[in-house]
């Protein structure tokens, strides 16, 4: 099962993106792990944006997990759910080559999830 939201979006490249969202994305190696559902009205709007950032960032695909998310009784259900404490989506984790969490966008906010994770991403490269 894939998930087809994270597909990007055929009406952005580059230029969509400030070129600070693009460096943060592209710096470090990040490992960028996205639940989310191809049903979900959040996904459709935020994943296929999110997935042209990361292409225009020059993120590598083996550096991108993906994991369908579907709907239980209990909740959400799907691969890592539990692991990563996944309750809504999307929810990206970005984690460093050693696997240490970095960054976590889940569901919403004021910005896209390219600029939000972009922005924690400075302030750990700040901190390094």
């Amino acid at each position: 099962m894939t998930l087809e939201t994270l597909a990007p979006a055929d009406d952005l490249d580059a230029d969509a993106f400030d070129d600070s969202v693009l460096d943060a994305l592209a710096a470090d190696d990040y490992v960028f792990k996205v639940w989310g559902g191809d049903w979900c009205i959040d996904c459709q709007r935020q994943l296929p944006e999110f997935g042209a950032a990361l292409a225009a960032a020059g993120v590598p695909d083996d550096r991108i997990e993906s994991f369908p998310v579907t709907k239980g009784p209990g909740g959400k259900e799907g691969e890592l759910v539990e692991a990563y404490e996944i309750g809504l989506i999307p929810t990206v984790v970005v984690e460093s080559p050693e696997g240490e969490e970095v960054a976590r966008f889940v569901e919403e906010e004021a910005v896209s999830i390219a600029e939000y994770l972009a922005d924690r991403l400075a302030d750990v490269e700040a901190t390094a």
